[in-house]
């Protein structure tokens, strides 16, 4: 332990960090943007202070303004809504030597979502990817001196039985097959949040049953997007079912309008 702790570099151990959660579309577009070694900053973070309330931490209001004009529909306008109430965290960072170092302590957890201003765009570029995401790519494969064998029964799946070889009236049983757990492959979930937008375009409650089935995911996966999409119904006449948070609907119903 000594010898590792003495190869962590802490120069920047007190060097206030953020945490911040991005729409994919965002991260994407940040990835691109360091993968291409542009210089140039890849947005602004506006601080705005009621000064008539300048003691009141909720007075303070972020707000993220991306570089350029986007790609496609892509929203320039973001809210940053700050949370304090989360466990002390620091990050590091691991060069391809091996050195490992102290990049700073977290101080605030933003969690990013498109400005009121900008949710019209959000919806429809939501709308686009839903439509590229129901799009299936059918593919043929052509399977040469096969003679057959795919086309043949699996063993222990039919079965037949004869008292005799003389005997006119064979008898056919079929095996019961036990049913196969599937296991299920996780979405992209830019990708999936989409799909998850137009099922309650359709209709706005769902149970965590019915949105397995609608949409063929891990149960433990959806509810991660559950938790930051909707709200959980626990009684009331919709009471044990998922509806989207206010600020969701609101895209949904302005979409709608469109």
């Amino acid at each position: 332990m000594d010898e590792e702790a003495s190869n962590l570099e802490t120069g920047k151990a007190e060097r206030s960090v953020w945490l911040m959660k991005c729409p994919p579309v965002v991260s994407k577009s940040w990835q691109s943007h360091s993968a291409a070694s542009n210089p140039h900053p890849v947005a602004k973070v506006i601080v705005s202070v009621d000064p008539l309330r300048s003691d009141d931490p909720s007075s303070l209001q972020f707000m993220m303004e991306m570089a350029g004009n986007g790609t496609g529909n892509m929203p320039k306008n973001y809210s940053l809504n700050m949370f304090k109430d989360f466990v002390p965290m620091s990050v590091f960072s691991e060069t391809n030597q091996g050195k490992v170092a102290v990049e700073g302590k977290i101080e605030h957890k933003f969690d990013m979502k498109p400005h009121n201003t900008n949710l019209e765009e959000y919806s429809k570029m939501c709308r686009e990817r839903t439509n590229k995401s129901n799009i299936k790519n059918r593919q043929v494969q052509v399977i040469d001196n096969d003679r057959g064998m795919h086309m043949r029964p699996m063993p222990g799946m039919i079965g037949l039985s004869a008292s005799s070889s003389s005997n006119k009236d064979k008898k056919k049983t079929t095996t019961p097959v036990k049913p196969i757990d599937v296991k299920r492959t996780r979405r992209d979930r830019g990708e999936l949040e989409d799909i998850m937008f137009k099922l309650f375009e359709r209709q706005p409650n769902w149970t965590l049953k019915q949105l397995v089935q609608e949409t063929d995911q891990p149960a433990q996966f959806l509810k991660e997007i559950l938790n930051e999409l909707c709200v959980y119904n626990k009684r009331g006449s919709n009471q044990g079912t998922y509806e989207l948070k206010p600020e969701y609907k609101k895209s949904i119903e302005d979409a709608g309008a469109d």
